[in-house]
């Protein structure tokens, strides 16, 4: 299975990632509506996008009482039926990375659907931050990079070796 790899060291910021995502699955460019979102961090100087890990154990999925919430056979996405989600939020509470939202124009969750298998958002990361790659390869060197980046920003490793 593929998933959209983040690389919070290589992301400025630009937002592309948003605008493409809210037009591919809105038709418009507003921000709020996209499925995946930048973290930015004026102060430390830093800047984290998020977006759906298509977890192997989907607690979103477990939790729907609508069943709205299912795998796509074909790519491996986790992904929400609008038609069939009762707009109760209860996959907001259960995803434990908080990347679900939720659509008040629609009344439904949302989630990204990593576009059919070709996601929109890779496509546009001007800085190569996002990357559409294997689960297995997706964690291996990015862990390392990511808690380095962390312990910068929250300063933990003043004063240590």
């Amino acid at each position: 299975m593929r998933i959209v790899a983040v690389d919070p060291d290589s992301c400025v910021a630009c937002r592309n990632c948003e605008y493409t995502c809210a037009f591919q699955q809105t038709g418009d460019f507003d921000r709020a509506r996209a499925h995946i979102r930048v973290a930015y961090y004026p102060a430390e100087r830093a800047c984290v996008p998020f977006t759906c890990m298509h977890c192997a154990e989907a607690w979103c999925m477990e939790v729907c009482p609508a069943g709205a919430i299912a795998r796509n056979e074909e790519t491996g996405a986790v992904e929400i039926d609008a038609a069939r989600c009762a707009g109760c939020k209860m996959c907001l509470l259960a995803c434990p990375f908080g990347n679900i939202g939720f659509d008040e124009a629609d009344g439904v969750s949302g989630k990204c659907d990593l576009c059919g298998g070709d996601p929109r958002c890779v496509g546009s990361c001007i800085s190569g931050a996002l990357e559409y790659v294997e689960v297995e390869d997706a964690f291996a060197f990015r862990r390392e990079a990511l808690d380095t980046r962390l312990r910068h920003v929250l300063r933990l490793d003043k004063g240590r070796p």
